[in-house]
């Protein structure tokens, strides 16, 4: 169940090639969890932190899992560092009910493919070409607001096959200059909790400043956010809710 009024956002990156790359701190010099934290904090409904790998339990004690409704995810290079038992940690919330939208590389995640049961694979290409995602579901909420597409002039390619279950709600799917297509934006539901994977990304472009791409992380954060359910009960019952 959500907390208060507000979204309790947490945005987590490994925070590595910021410090690491001289042309990706040059775009996100306060890094990619900085630059989406910073869009996310301009709306009123939103309360955002962030978290990075190198914090003492990578920025996410169960203080800061248990009053997050949202996770984002951002991760590349350093996904064998995250801890198992974070992970775990993480995946239960997720049963529980707090929401996570993976971006990009994170689709190679522990804590994704612990989700998904798969291997997440897919074909890539780094050539900064064009990218074209097509709005598959326009009634759905993480789409409300945007055009029939999104481009974004430079991108990393993605290539299908991208080795995932079947998503719940195809929201997205991108054509590439080079011919390639790929599913995109993918909802899901484990126990309690949404997911939404998000392709775009690239540490080397200035993807998470353009506009719409802002707008589907802000509409995917409001679907993914807990809703006031019911907390569901297991095992044994050994009282009849009638008399037998």
């Amino acid at each position: 169940m959500r907390m208060g009024n507000k979204i309790h956002v947490t945005v987590w990156n490994e925070y590595r090639h910021e410090r690491n790359n001289e042309k990706v701190r040059a775009i996100y010099p306060n890094g990619i969890h900085g630059a989406i934290a910073e869009f996310l904090s301009k709306e009123d409904i939103f309360e955002v932190r962030t978290a990075t790998l190198d914090e003492p339990e990578h920025g996410l004690t169960d203080e800061v899992l248990n009053s997050t409704d949202v996770l984002i995810w951002w991760g590349h290079m350093a996904h064998g560092e995250v801890r198992d038992d974070i992970v775990e940690k993480v995946y239960q919330r997720v049963l529980n009910g707090m929401g996570l939208i993976v971006l990009h590389s994170g689709h190679f995640s522990k804590i994704f493919r612990k989700l998904m049961g798969t291997s997440c694979d897919l074909k890539w290409r780094e050539i900064g070409e064009k990218e074209r995602l097509w709005v598959v579901e326009p009634g759905h909420p993480i789409a409300e607001g945007l055009g029939e597409y999104i481009e974004i002039p430079h991108e990393e390619m993605y290539g299908e096959r991208f080795d995932i279950p079947a998503p719940d709600t195809l929201v997205f799917v991108s054509w590439f200059q080079g011919g390639e297509v790929f599913r995109s934006g993918c909802c899901y539901h484990r126990g309690c909790g949404k997911i939404f994977y998000f392709r775009p990304g690239h540490e080397t472009f200035p993807i998470f400043y353009q506009p719409e791409i802002q707008r589907v992380i802000k509409n995917a954060v409001r679907w993914a956010a807990p809703v006031g359910g019911p907390n569901p009960k297991f095992g044994h019952h050994p009282e009849p809710l009638e008399k037998i």
